[in-house]
């Protein structure tokens, strides 16, 4: 019998962050309501008091991954910077967030959550509004091109990064398909294709600062 007392203060918000910190390092596949619990100190019927079921749990730290860049994309518009080096700059911020949090980024963009019917209600307006964020930096890139056009771009993008990072986890690109280019010399590229610059060119994006966002650190 579960005798372990329900005494956590702020139990949603401990069950949000500590499920996120499991999920960003070991993925969604590692995060479990009972380890959470026993995790808090709480009982293991506790933490469906604030969440009906895992998935319910999931759905609120993918959407927490696109607050993420919600926060970012906005504050890239908001500065005046050239527009392909706002996409530079963009993808930069991507590339890392995938790099320092591959499990959140795995729910996020791998799972099925988004492709449910429907998909959860917490997802859909901050995976929308990240969505069109990406879309209004690639139109003011690229300004006086028709809508279609700047739709095929930010698909583009999109298709562009998360293929790379979805090979580059799974270890396919191999020494030889590498040759003497490096990690950087790699994304460099990858940030060229998506911003339509020289493959040079964004290589001077890490000096741009870019603005802080939540769980940027």
């Amino acid at each position: 019998m579960d005798k372990t007392p329900y005494h956590h203060g702020d139990l949603r918000n401990a069950l949000l962050d500590t499920a996120r910190g499991v999920v960003e390092r070991d993925g969604a596949e590692a995060l479990s309501l009972r380890s959470l619990a026993e995790d808090l100190g709480v009982s293991r019927a506790a933490p469906y008091r604030h969440f009906a079921d895992r998935d319910a749990l999931l759905a609120e730290i993918a959407a927490s991954g696109f607050e993420d860049h919600v926060a970012a994309y906005q504050a890239f518009l908001d500065t005046d910077m050239d527009g392909r080096d706002r996409i530079a700059l963009t993808t930069r911020f991507y590339l890392d967030y995938a790099a320092r949090r591959p499990g959140l980024h795995r729910l996020m963009f791998e799972s099925d959550l988004l492709a449910r019917t429907p998909p959860p209600a917490v997802l859909i307006p901050p995976a929308d509004r990240s969505y069109r964020l990406l879309v209004e930096i690639v139109r003011q890139a690229f300004p006086g091109e028709s809508e279609d056009a700047t739709l095929a771009r930010a698909i583009t993008a999109i298709s562009t990064t998360i293929g790379f990072l979805t090979l580059r986890g799974a270890g396919r690109f191999k020494p030889f398909m590498r040759g003497g280019l490096s990690d950087a010399d790699i994304e460099a590229a990858i940030i060229a294709a998506v911003s339509n610059q020289s493959a040079a060119a964004p290589l001077a994006v890490g000096s741009i600062c870019a603005p802080s966002t939540p769980g940027s650190q």
